[in-house]
């Protein structure tokens, strides 16, 4: 069978074609570029803990080292005129944002790289006080909160090209995926039984898919071809960025001023975060005002100064500027991510950034979410109803957390008011904002797919547990089939089912020694005999899950169902389920296939 195509070699692109890769999946990447990514200090990203376990799944290689994580947010009131919120933590702030993320239009405002990038101003750094910020907090502290949570990990905050460079290297070792650069998609032709993508360039050619899915950015040739729509704001928030080598008073902290004393004009003129990089880097944002006001070097080096200067409580501190620019975020969502054989994902399908939202993160969710499925029609044969779930299920998710942020966005940045002086008003706004940055609420949890077309029908065996259906599962310890024991998590992006019983007390056992016993060979044979693929894991215990309960996982990661106990007919319409229904015959492929082709041509 031919390989899937994927357009564009973006952390997403990259990402799609190493999940293929691991469930035995070739994929062909057409690269515009020469097969390397600027290396830009200012353009960084975040990821949520789930989405950073899946890149190191992918690549082999453990990225916490890459990056910075934070464990916590603290809010504090500077009387009425200034509020600080600061993460009490050895990492970074949400919200790092791809810069020139613009779709089509001009209005992104102009980019400033050409401010000193590598211009030096002082020597290497020279550290602040770190009473200065503190001190002239005399407003109240009372009921500031504090956001830790001991189920809640950090995100991870690096360099996009850090993350783009360790996927191209595990793609180097990888000899099921083509990385074809120098090759610009113009045009996609599609058939029953495959698509042909014809690239232009120095390697231009044409080229024969099983199916291609549009990775290509937000300006996506393959959402062009096939002719799909991307409605949405543009312009709704704007970022002048600026990465620089420094010392600030608070080193590994990461902070957000909302309001500080030297802003110019506007309820969130100079709104600033700082978060820090690796060698003493740190990456700054300037929320500006409405508008398309031009950003000059002088403009943007006299933030700089005045920022880092007020943190300081003197004069400006040593720094050197290493990198600039202008970063427009704009919320949009494809009305379709699917047209027959070809997908889109990622920027392609989606633009959103506002408020902590994350973009990229959403986009390596649609690529675990499309792999699998993929790799099931890829190897099992038409699956219809299983790669149309795509679109349903992360669609949704998508949508919800941009109607999140488009909700929270007048409240967080529409001004004082009688909303200044109410009790309370101002804890609520910190709520929302750590809801997107810390990765949990409707701005920032993962998305659950509880209403999706894969959920099974109602079963009397069902019991409940912690995790609901479709959403995520805990990354619970478990008891693998050749008797070691690993993460969940581990297990995950393999194109197999996971089934988990958990059985208290087993923990302390080596498998051997009650794989035979009990309700275990039932149970061993009720997988043997699933329609897809399954591996039996068992764990110790789940979060509300009671003895002998039997959870049934998707490749990706989400919860299709919990029995109670060794339920054979359940477990198999449930896996049945998971997978969209029994295959269709090649027969019914083609008929159907015939039958779209007529409505096309009529």
């Amino acid at each position: 069978m031919d390989p899937v195509i994927i357009a564009g070699a973006g952390p997403v692109g990259l990402a799609l074609s190493l999940a293929l890769a691991r469930q035995e999946v070739p994929s062909v990447v057409l690269d515009e570029g020469p097969g390397k990514d600027e290396q830009r200090l200012a353009r960084t990203v975040v990821l949520r803990e789930d989405t950073a376990a899946l890149v190191e799944r992918l690549t082999g290689l453990p990225l916490a080292g890459a990056g910075f994580r934070w464990a916590g947010w603290r809010s504090m009131r500077r009387k009425q005129v200034m509020r600080e919120i600061r993460f009490d933590a050895a990492g970074s702030f949400a919200g790092a944002l791809d810069l020139d993320a613009d779709p089509e239009s001009s209005s992104s405002g102009s980019t400033a790289r050409e401010t000193g990038s590598g211009a030096t101003y002082g020597a290497h750094g020279a550290k602040g006080s770190a009473h200065a910020l503190k001190g002239s907090a005399q407003g109240s502290k009372g009921g500031a909160p504090d956001f830790r949570d001991a189920e809640l990990s950090a995100p991870l905050h690096l360099t996009q090209h850090t993350l783009t460079t360790a996927l191209r290297e595990a793609i180097a070792h990888e000899r099921l995926i083509k990385l074809a650069v120098n090759s610009r998609l113009v045009s996609v032709e599609q058939e029953t039984s495959g698509v042909t993508a014809h690239t232009r360039g120095s390697n231009g050619t044409w080229w024969r898919g099983s199916y291609l899915v549009g990775c290509d950015g937000p300006r996506s040739t393959v959402r062009k071809l096939q002719d799909i729509r991307f409605p949405g704001r543009t312009a709704v928030e704007r970022h002048a960025v600026a990465a620089l080598r420094t010392e600030l008073p608070w080193p590994g902290e990461a902070l957000l001023h909302r309001m500080p004393p030297w802003r110019t004009s506007g309820p969130s003129a100079g709104e600033v975060t700082a978060r820090p990089l690796a060698d003493d880097v740190w990456r700054l944002d300037w929320l500006l005002p409405p508008g398309k006001d031009l950003v000059t070097p002088d403009l943007l080096v006299t933030r700089v100064r005045e920022t880092l200067a007020g943190w300081s409580g003197g004069p400006t501190p040593p720094y050197e500027l290493l990198d600039t620019g202008v970063h427009t975020v704009h919320h949009r969502l494809a009305r379709r991510w699917r047209s027959g054989r070809v997908f889109l994902a990622g920027d392609a399908a989606h633009l959103l950034g506002a408020l902590g939202t994350q973009g990229l993160d959403e986009g390596l969710r649609d690529a675990d979410n499309l792999a699998w499925k993929l790799a099931v029609a890829w190897h099992h044969g038409p699956h219809e109803a299983l790669l149309d779930s795509y679109q349903v299920e992360r669609r949704a998710v998508v949508a919800a957390r941009l109607r999140a942020a488009d909700q929270a966005l007048p409240l967080l940045r529409g001004g004082g008011g009688l909303r200044a002086y109410v009790p309370g008003s101002a804890r609520g706004h910190d709520v929302m904002l750590t809801d997107g940055h810390l990765g949990r609420g409707p701005l920032g949890r993962p998305g659950t797919y509880a209403d999706s077309p894969l959920a099974p029908p109602p079963s009397e065996s069902e019991t409940p547990v912690d995790t609901a259906p479709g959403a995520p599962v805990v990354d619970v310890r478990v008891t693998a089939e050749d008797g070691t024991f690993v993460p969940l998590r581990d297990r995950l992006g393999r194109g197999v089912l996971l089934v988990v019983l958990i059985a208290p007390g087993t923990g302390v056992w080596e498998r051997k020694h009650w794989v035979t016993a009990g309700i275990m060979p039932r149970l061993a044979a009720a997988v043997t005999a699933l329609p897809h693929p399954a591996e039996l894991l068992v764990a110790e215990s789940y979060p509300g899950a009671a003895a002998h309960s039997v959870l049934l996982v998707r490749p990706d990661g989400h919860l299709v169902t919990a029995l109670s106990g060794v339920r054979p007919a359940d477990l198999y319409a449930a896996a049945e389920a998971a997978l969209g229904g029994p295959p269709r015959t090649t027969a019914e492929s083609k008929r159907e296939a015939k039958a779209d082709n007529a409505v096309r041509a009529g």
